[in-house]
């Protein structure tokens, strides 16, 4: 009878087939991970190009991929233009941003509190249906809108824009009441044998806890505005009441476009976003981590 033996590869060749093996998969990753990303930049390596070349080299084929000469006088160009004034819709924008941003962190703090913490009948029915209303498309809500603040008065002027942003927003109410109930209660509830009222609780616990969120909040709040055209296209009609996002439209002429300048605005207005995302990062990772928001 046959005994039957397996041989057993070398510690040696083992540890060679291993490292043959992560070497080649850390090496698709990384290979992946560089062609997507170049592939993602590559539109916005083109725009700064752009913004940078007389308008006839934009066009050209094949393509000049470095502007020669460097025109760095788009910028100003774009700027100095007196029938777009982008100073005016930069600071029409920031008071857009600091009313709305303002409004939504305070109702969305207030009304979340009270859907993770009290205790109240209905609750979670009126919950369900606040999360239903984010199933609703925008555009069936803009003719109802803009009838109701047209008769209100309210047309050609920013409270369209900025009110309804204190009366809460559901996407930010519910990142928030998941935050909150993450926060043990203990806290609130040694501050209320202390003394304290719920608005104590809410603006000296609850508030100084949820930094992360807040800051998701802020971040995502800021990006949604700046970038927003159809709310001040609708509501707004006058130049001087312009945002950034319907200024950079008016750049697109009827017949003709300065595909140059309208890229060196577009490379001037998206910075401020980039460098909030920069500086704020931390916490905005640290606050999608904690509240599971994934994109």
């Amino acid at each position: 009878m046959a005994i039957q033996t397996t041989s057993r590869p070398a510690p040696a060749a083992r540890r060679q087939d291993y490292n043959l093996g992560d070497i080649l998969h850390k090496g698709v990753v990384y290979a992946l991970l560089i062609g997507l990303s170049l592939l993602f930049l590559f539109p916005f390596f083109w725009m700064i190009l752009s913004a940078l070349k007389p308008e006839h080299q934009i066009y050209r084929w094949p393509p000049q991929w470095f502007p020669d000469p460097i025109q760095w006088s788009n910028f100003a160009d774009v700027f100095s233009n007196p029938y777009l004034p982008f100073q005016v819709f930069i600071k029409n924008t920031l008071i857009l941003e600091v009313g709305m941003i303002t409004g939504r962190l305070i109702s969305c703090t207030l009304v979340a509190y009270g859907f993770a913490r009290l205790e109240a009948p209905g609750r979670d029915l009126i919950f369900g249906i606040l999360l239903a209303t984010l199933m609703l498309p925008g555009a069936v809500l803009l003719i109802p809108r803009f009838i109701l603040f047209s008769q209100m008065g309210w047309i050609n002027t920013f409270n369209p824009l900025i009110v309804p942003a204190w009366f809460g927003e559901a996407y930010a109410i519910f990142l928030m009441r998941q935050f909150f109930r993450t926060i043990p209660k203990e806290l609130e509830e040694s501050a209320i044998v202390d003394g304290a009222n719920r608005l104590q609780v809410i603006f000296r616990i609850i508030v100084p806890l949820s930094i992360p969120v807040l800051t998701v909040i802020g971040i995502l709040s800021f990006k949604d505005i700046w970038n927003d055209f159809m709310g001040p296209l609708l509501y707004l009609n006058e130049i001087s009441k312009y945002t950034v996002a319907v200024g950079l439209a008016y750049l697109n002429g009827q017949f003709d476009t300065q595909m140059n300048l309208l890229m060196a605005a577009s490379v001037t207005l998206m910075m401020p976003t980039l460098i909030l995302f920069f500086i704020a990062q931390r916490a905005f990772v640290e606050g999608i981590t904690m509240t599971g928001l994934k994109g």
